[in-house]
């Protein structure tokens, strides 16, 4: 069915193809050219189906993107007309944007999670955020792979695989992981098969992924943006994210992706009357105070992402921030605490979506009964023993899951708003990832150097840019926040990156 909608979006090219080159375009270039009228919105998405066709299904065939929207060159065609008639609605007008698989779309695309349990899958509704891009006047150009069920089902997956798209590669080098599980929406921002991209992290699966594939990613506040209309896995830490190629591309995504959603309790606090744009400035970090964590996972484990580290701190310092080195959170206490509450949210969470949302499984136990029935398909290099362990969990009534999770979320909050605080500083930095590891489909991931927990277990804001190569790969760097403080966070990030200018197109 996937291959069918790339061909049935194909087959309407002839009109709209293009010699022109629109690699490394930044949203604000594709509007100067809309705007000047030297390129159209069906012309764009034209030029992006026919560079999938030949990079991501052919050429070194990334696999990133499981179908296109059928219906993408018809409303770009209508968006253009718009356009000529009363002007752009903003700054997505008319761009393509790639949603990762796990994102309800109401169309002639599936919501399925990488699984083919949900093979036929389409809901009733779009997702709160696909509704606010298509206000926007985004064009939904397809849906990526990813790991399946976000990479929460077996102890031994592999990031970027699904029974449905099969194994994402990594465009810098395919032999290694894309990380997970928004490894389909990285490799296509990264490889310039869209403009831009939405991801979903519970914990590192926005930052990871965006790291290692040179992009910049944005893990927002827990509440900022709606998680309703997201299959789940802990509705305490998930939260859709955007990524682009450069922290205003991720900006001008996330402004439109925020607003309040009835539906969605967490956004009822959420501050989000912010032009993530409008204070972007390459003297952002002048007098701010920055904290570097040394307690990341794998601290010291590799030299080359020690010596990256080490010219970022320089580049904030010439930048004109203060820099407080040596500053250590004990996250570690926490993992086994978040891993029991992920277990009860994911049980609770996702037979709820299955129920609401129509889909051919209703629960988590049948989701594991079709697994086994089809484990050839299915389960062909690991298995679901998450998913076991999950469907033996209660109700969250009860004290196993409220003690771990306050437990959780008082270490990891508590040791960010102590720094914070103590120092008198405006952010956190850290390691975003290691190298990108060798797929291995036999022992599964193998994660070395990362970051990402800190913000993931407390609900916190944080944003990956690019910061350099270790071996030839993608290494990125992380800054962290207090909840709500996306605006300085990206204003930081922007600064670092306009200073740094790291970020290098993988060689396709």
């Amino acid at each position: 069915m996937y291959k069918l909608a790339i061909f049935l979006g194909i087959s309407l090219l002839a009109a709209c193809s293009s010699e022109r080159d629109f690699s490394e375009h930044s949203i604000s270039d594709l509007h100067d050219s809309l705007q000047r009228g030297e390129l159209s919105s069906e012309e764009l998405v034209g030029w992006y189906i026919e560079r999938i066709d030949s990079i991501d299904r052919n050429g070194p065939a990334l696999n990133s993107i499981l179908e296109i929207n059928p219906d993408a060159l018809g409303i770009a065609r209508a968006l253009d007309k718009e356009w000529r008639a009363s002007g752009p609605r903003g700054p997505l007008h008319g761009i393509p944007v790639v949603l990762k698989a796990n994102i309800d779309t109401s169309d002639q695309m599936y919501t399925t999670a990488g699984s083919l349990a949900l093979a036929d899958h389409v809901p009733p509704e779009d997702a709160f955020v696909v509704k606010r891009l298509r206000d926007a006047g985004a064009i939904i150009l397809g849906k990526a792979n990813l790991s399946e069920w976000a990479n929460f089902r077996s102890t031994r997956s592999s990031s970027g695989w699904s029974s449905i798209g099969g194994q994402t590669l990594n465009p810098y080098d395919t032999l290694r992981t894309p990380c997970g599980s928004s490894s389909g929406s990285a490799v296509a921002v990264a490889a310039n098969l869209t403009s831009v991209a939405i991801g979903t992290e519970t914990d590192g699966s926005v930052v990871c992924p965006s790291g290692i594939n040179g992009i910049v990613g944005i893990k927002p506040t827990l509440g900022l943006v709606s998680r309703s209309g997201i299959i789940p896995i802990a509705h305490s830490q998930d939260t859709a994210g955007p990524m682009g190629r450069t922290v205003r591309d991720a900006a001008i995504l996330l402004t439109a992706m925020t607003g309040i959603d009835p539906d969605d309790i967490a956004t009822a606090d959420a501050e989000i009357h912010h032009d993530y744009t409008a204070n972007l400035t390459a003297d952002g970090l002048l007098d701010k105070r920055v904290g570097v964590l040394r307690s990341y996972h794998g601290a010291g484990d590799n030299p080359g992402v020690e010596s990256i580290l080490a010219s970022s701190i320089a580049a904030i310092e010439n930048a004109g921030a203060i820099v407080v080195d040596d500053l250590r959170i004990e996250i570690t206490e926490a993992y086994d605490d978040e891993y029991e509450v992920l277990l009860y949210e994911f049980h609770d969470g996702l037979n709820s979506y299955l129920q609401d949302s129509g889909a051919p499984v209703s629960s988590l136990s049948e989701l594991i009964q079709f697994n086994d029935a089809h484990a050839t398909s299915v389960m062909p290099i690991f298995g679901q023993e998450i998913l076991l362990s999950a469907v033996e969990k209660g109700p969250l009534t009860e004290s196993a899951y409220t003690d771990a999770l306050a437990t959780s979320k008082r270490i990891a909050q508590t040791g960010i708003d102590k720094l914070l605080l103590e120092h008198d500083l405006d952010a956190l930095i850290a390691p975003t990832n290691g190298p990108a590891w060798m797929i291995d489909h036999a022992n599964g991931d193998n994660f070395s150097i990362g970051s990402s927990s800190i913000a993931a277990i407390s609900g916190y804001p944080g944003i990956t840019v690019p910061a350099g190569f270790a071996s030839g790969l993608p290494i990125g760097l992380t800054f962290v926040s207090k909840p709500w403080n996306e605006k300085q966070l990206i204003e930081l990030a922007y600064a670092f990156e306009q200073t740094t200018r790291v970020r290098k197109p993988p060689d396709l």
